[in-house]
This record gives C-alpha cells, structure tokens and sequence, in this order.
C-alpha cells in the first residue's frame, strides 16, 4: 500500500530532500560543486561535484562515511538552521576559496577540509564545536567560530589563532545577531578580504537585549532555556565591526545606524551596508580597511520603508556598482547610479556578479519568478520562456539554472556552458504522486493573484464544496505561484472534500512596492479585506462549486494570525479557523520585523493589529496550535489569545505541540496536524 500523502510530505521535508542546492561554480565554469541528500526520504545531505563537460558527477563527503553525529549539534547551530528553516541534516552549508579546489564545512560540530580534486578529507583539530566555517579567498586558511570566539587556523600546518575572543557570556565575534538571521537574510557574521590577510569580523553583544524563557512543559525537570529575544519597542543586540589581520592588528569599524544590513569585500573594496532604526534609511558605505574610515557612497530614503534585497552590493569588472532599490514605482536594478531594469519588472534579488554579468531574479508577472541577465547596457531572460519560479547561478560561461513549473512535477537543474546546454544535475527527490487541479486566477477589484483548487475527482456543478481559504497573505512570502509544489498541500486538502482558495493580497511581494506598502500601520484591515475580496471573487467564477455558507480557513506563522483575525471580525464570512503558530499581539513579535510595518509601539499603531480586543467576538470554532519550542512566534502568543478567550467565556481548541519549533520537522507529528485539521474542519463546516 502506497504512503499517504502527509505521509510522504512529511518523510520527503515537503519535497525538499533529494534537490540539488548551494551551487558554486568554478571561475573556468568546468566544475559545479553542489549539495544533495542521496534519496527523497535521505535526511542527510551530501556534497558532491558536476563535471560540466562530461555531464558526470562526483560524490566529494558523505557524512555517513565520517561517522557523524547529528544527535549533537551545538546550539548555535541548531538556532542556525532554525533562522535559514534547513530541514535536513549532514552538510547543509560549506565553503571554498576562490579558485574552488578546497572547501570547508562543519559536521556535528567538527571542522573539516576536503581536497576537492582528490576527495581527501580530513578532520581538524579545535578548541571546540564550530559554527560557520568558511575558507579563506586564497584556500590557506579557514574562518570558523567557537564558543563565542572567532579562530582562523592554517590549512598546512594546523595551526589555530583565536583572533577575538568574547569579553562575557553576551558577547560573540563571528556571528550574525537573531533579527539579521531571521529577518534580513544575513546569516553570516564576517567576511575575508581577497587576498586572505584580513577578515571584517562583527561582534554582537546580547547584553541589551531582554532576556526570555522557553520552558519545556512536558519535561519539568529540565531547566528552561534562556533566549535573548528583541520584541518590539525594546533594545536590539549592539553590533560593532572589527577587522582583524592574521598579524593580530585590530581596526575598529564605526557606524551610526541600528542595523547592519550586510557587508562586502571584493577586488574594489570594502563596503558595508546599514540602516536607520526606523528603516526609512538605507546607507552604503566604502571603508578603509586600514584606518576604519568610511565615506558614504549612496543613501536610499523611503517614507515607509526602504527594501532589504539579497545579493548586493556587487561591482562589475570595471568597478560600477551593482544595488537595487525603488524608483518610479518599481523594485529595479541599479549599475552605477542608474536603473537599468524598467519599474514594471520586479527585482527581486541579486543572483551572482561575474565581470560585466549581473544575474538576477524578477517578476513582471507576479505568479512568476525569472532569471534575468543585465550585460552592457541590455537586460536578456536566461530562464525558459516557459512561466514558472526559477533561479540560477553564474560564473566561467557556466549558467545554472533551477526551476519549475505548474505542469511539471518536481525541480529541474539545468546546466548550460556558453549558451550550450550541457545535461541536468540529477534530483533524487520523490515523486509528488499527485495529481493537480488548480486554476490561477485574478479576482476583486485589486486584480488579486487567487489559486482555486478543486477535488480532482470533482465533476463541475454537481455539488456545492465547503471552502477552505488557505493564506500566508503578509509580507514577504507568496503563495499564488505557477509552480507546482506550492500547491501540493492545498490540493491534498481539495481531495479531502474542499475548495481550496488562496489569494495573495496586499503586502505581499510580487507586484511592487505600492502594493507592499499598503500594509503600512496596519497589518489587520488590507490584507483580511482582500482575503474576502479574493473569496467572493472565487465564488463569482466557480458559483456552482463553492458553498460561501460553509467557509473555513487555515494558516501557520502569518497566516495562522491571518486565520485567527478573519473569525474574530469576520464571523459572518469565516465559519472555522485553524490558527498555526499565530503572531497574537504584535508587541511580542521582534523589532525588525514589526517596526518596519507598525513602527515603534509608542506610535499608536498596534492595537488595531492585535487580536486581544477581539477575542470576546468570537463565536466560530477555532483550533490554536503552537510549538512549546517555538523560539520565533513564541508560545506566549497563542497562550495569551487563549487566557483572553477564557476571560471572555469563548470556547475554544489549544493543541499544543511538546518539542516543536516554529518549522516542525519531526515527521509524525507534521503528518497527523494535517489530519488533525481536517478532521477539525470537516466537522466545524458539516
């Protein structure tokens, strides 16, 4: 008997395992080194190599064969992989130097270096468990940082220096602070300069920072873990820059602004990116690595919010900048101190710079994500024509290119060498054993992206269908995509007897910052208006197949606040909620992400966010679920909606989840919340 469908999500990591990822491409473009898992249910993943020519691979470490623990991880990087949402295990990360002939990478918290023509590996001697290792430009050393400390140790002869060691508990060198990890994509904390001689080091100090408790309720005896967590309003970690020379010299980095965004180090200099508290400042910065000095080379404003976008800043060969930021209307691509992208294609972040190429990501459709290439003045689409999510990588004439699309079932890497297709990276991941029944539609008077998904055995017209809106619907995700592995799960709760509707509205990405920006003060109204707009919109185009009496809706993270919000001021339209994970009170979500879109709490904006006021309304069934585990959304959130509730004499479902984080990865207990929340909604609609 085949496995059942949250079965097989579950065991696959929602598909992820098998596909290959972390691409990098050797200068001459002959080589690919990437990572893999051996198999769709193989949690442990592997770095192996691609021959560009022969079209061959190699398997270069497996974490197998160096008897690895994972059972054992530090836990600097668990929290790691939490921040990037890694759901495998093995060598999810690795490093090389520029010529990419040796690489590094940490293994239950070993360091280890492989010789990437030979496959020798071998296993370095440290003071401790490693987080982060990455290999120095020139291949003679490598970068890694333990206990708080960051080292460097010589490749040939073992030699470890400690070139910062931590003034007190609070203190790190070496690594990104949380809200950089989890809310700016910045999950590193130094970088080399290119020669290799010096590294730009960053030191968080956690002291300012109030402290949190997540307890484990099912394990008394176990203490509770200390976390130091910046809610909104309250202070963030202090982040200072150092650059550190191998000969001990230590150059302090001053900057003035609260965040720093990312920094760089490439053959025209070092530059660093930071920005204001309230993130209506952006400034780039050109340093001096020899006296700290730094001179500002741009300044973006913005009177909601300025765009954090991965990838840059870059140079081209001949030293133009490569940025990104909004003008008229449009998330566009700037070289030199001009957009070279039109504001109606959406950039939406930098892939790779290799001399004059700049590869990037961008949507004109916003269903679609492309891989684009500016060259001398002209912008080409690399990826295929046909419409679907895609990314890439560059470097040597090589191009790789991933990607897939609503009618194909899986992931494909493509590899293409002077414009020459040369073969495919080879997925191991499973099948779907799905068949899908969506339809991409636009709806309301926003033109709203909408998916409705029907049973696949559904014959049209025959009967009216329960509905189930199933959103994410805040800012930087999307779920309106033509990709089919978007929307397996949605699908799999179609043939559970359900019309499925899941619409991005405003504040999604996608389709500029006008619309992004509408969330501005207010994360309630906008997007809860065009989930109903969406709704009625699905309702009009398939009237014989959606029941609007019966409607229910599900989500995790923003959507389960998303959820949770639509049956407390919407009863009339939302029948039942699943709320996962739900951000209840905006205060006890972090400073980066809130402020950005609330501002600080003494503004006034939150109350109208919050769902605290309406938790005496409700009078519709309603499912909270919560990791005790959750170090992100925290507990608090779904235990406090829940006291409220009681207060207010309102009944109501808790369901919570002993271990589990904000991703919940353990297999059994993702397999049966998906049975569980049908069995809720099935009989809360009946």
């Amino acid at each position: 008997m085949s496995e059942s469908f949250p079965r097989l999500h579950a065991r696959t990591r929602r598909f992820t395992l098998g596909v290959p990822r972390g691409f990098t491409i050797a200068p001459g473009g002959d080589r690919i080194v990437f990572l893999r898992t051996k198999g769709g249910f193989d949690p442990v993943t592997c770095l192996w190599e691609y021959d560009v020519l022969s079209g061959t691979e190699r398997l270069i470490a497996d974490p197998r064969a160096l008897a690895a623990d994972e059972e054992n991880l530090p836990p600097e990087e668990r929290a790691r992989r939490e921040r990037s949402r890694e759901q495998a295990g093995g060598i999810v990360g690795y490093s090389t130097d520029s010529a990419v002939t040796v690489a590094t990478f940490a293994l239950s918290g070993g360091l280890y270096v492989v010789d990437l023509k030979t496959r020798h590996v071998r296993r370095l001697k440290t003071p401790g468990a490693v987080i982060d290792p990455r290999m120095s430009p020139t291949g003679v050393h490598v970068g890694y940082v333990t206990g708080g400390a960051f080292h460097i140790q010589d490749l040939e002869d073992e030699v470890d220096h400690a070139l910062a060691r931590p003034e007190s508990p609070e203190v790190t060198y070496g690594l990104a602070e949380f809200v950089a990890a989890e809310e700016m994509d910045r999950m590193r904390g130094y970088w080399w300069s290119p020669s290799g001689d010096a590294i730009l080091v960053e030191r968080a100090d956690d002291a300012p920072v109030q402290r949190w408790h997540i307890a484990d309720p099912a394990n008394p005896a176990r203490p509770a873990t200390e976390q130091r967590y910046p809610s909104a309003g309250t202070a963030n970690a202090g982040v200072e820059l150092f650059v550190l020379t191998l000969g001990g010299a230590r150059v302090p980095v001053p900057f003035d602004d609260e965040y720093l965004v990312n920094a760089a180090w490439d053959a025209h200099g070092l530059s660093i990116v930071t920005m204001t508290r309230d993130q209506r400042t952006m400034r780039l910065l050109a340093v001096d690595p020899a006296t700290g000095t730094s001179t500002v080379v741009r300044e973006d404003t913005d009177p909601a919010w300025v765009d954090i976008v991965t990838g840059v800043p870059g140079h081209l060969s001949d030293g133009s900048l490569v940025w990104a930021a909004t003008s008229e209307g449009g998330h566009r691509l700037i070289v030199g101190d001009s957009p070279v992208t039109p504001p109606t294609l959406q950039v939406r972040e930098i892939l790779d710079i290799d001399g004059e190429t700049v590869l990037f990501r961008a949507s004109g459709e916003p269903t679609e994500i492309a891989v684009w290439a500016y060259r001398r003045g002209q912008i080409t689409l690399v990826s295929p024509t046909e419409g679907g999510v895609y990314s890439g990588h560059t470097a040597g004439g090589t191009l790789v290119i991933t990607g897939q699309t609503l009618d194909s079932e899986g992931s494909v890497t493509r590899v293409l060498h002077n414009g020459t297709p040369r073969g495919h990276i080879t997925s191991h991941a499973e099948r779907y054993r799905y068949d899908l029944r969506v339809s991409l539609i636009r709806t309301g008077e926003r033109d709203l992206a909408t998916a409705v998904l029907l049973p696949t055995d559904h014959v049209p017209g025959s009967a009216k269908l329960p509905v189930l809106v199933d959103p994410y619907g805040g800012p930087h995700a999307q779920r309106v995509l033509a990709a089919a592995g978007a929307h397996l799960t949605s699908q799999w709760f179609a043939d559970q007897g359900f019309a499925v509707v899941v619409a991005d509205g405003r504040g999604t990405p996608g389709r500029g910052p006008e619309f992004e920006r509408a969330v501005l003060h207010d994360l309630a109204t906008p997007v809860l208006e065009d989930q109903i707009d969406a709704l009625h919109g699905a309702a009009a185009r398939f009237p014989d197949d959606l029941d609007l009496s019966r409607v229910g809706i599900r989500g995790w993270s923003f959507g389960g606040y998303l959820a949770a919000l639509a049956v407390l001021r919407r009863p009339d339209v939302f029948h039942a909620a699943v709320a996962g994970a739900p951000v209840t009170d905006w205060r006890l979500y972090d400073t980066c992400y809130t402020e950005r879109y609330l501002g600080h709490p003494d503004e006034g904006h939150y109350e109208s966010s919050s769902l605290f006021a309406d938790a005496e309304k409700l009078d519709r069934p309603l499912l909270l679920i919560h990791g005790l585990a959750d170090d992100n959304v925290v507990a608090a959130h779904t235990l406090r909606l829940s006291s409220a509730l009681l207060a207010g004499g309102r009944p109501h479902t808790v369901l919570p989840l002993s271990g589990v984080t904000h991703m919940t990865p353990q297999e059994i207990v993702a397999e049966n919340l998906l049975l569980l929340q049908v069995d809720f909604l099935k009989k809360a609609l009946s």
